[in-house]
């Protein structure tokens, strides 16, 4: 069975940073591709980065395209998504999520079947 947990979230102010964590369970990440997403209230869950394990490649939303970095450890099956130089509109429950590796995928929601419980990242003016 599939599972991710996610921690690291919380209250930063505008220019901080945090490093969100997530532990991986029950596959292998070198036939996963991995993602976080976000969900602000009232708004639709966005794809933030993702990366397929196997070649290293990574996708940014053009948003955090600079500030953000994601990256993966497979010997703990530990992805990271290291979030500089925040700005309150990154305000939003941080997931993260995986899907079998296959050439179809893209780093949107609805490609994802998989999913962590969510963290609160809070970034204040």
């Amino acid at each position: 069975e599939v599972q991710l947990v996610e921690s690291g979230g919380g209250l930063v102010q505008a220019g901080g940073s945090l490093r969100l964590s997530c532990a991986a369970s029950g596959f292998s990440f070198d036939d996963y591709i991995l993602g976080w997403f976000r969900q602000a209230p009232g708004k639709e869950r966005e794809g933030v980065s993702c990366i397929d394990s196997s070649d290293g490649s990574t996708y940014y939303r053009d948003s955090v395209k600079g500030r953000f970095t994601i990256s993966s450890d497979n010997a703990k099956n530990t992805m990271y998504l290291q979030m500089n130089n925040l700005e309150p509109e990154d305000t939003a429950v941080y997931y993260c999520a995986a899907v079998p590796d296959r050439a179809s995928v893209v780093c949107r929601a609805g490609d994802f079947d998989s999913w962590g419980q969510g963290t609160q990242v809070t970034v204040s003016s």
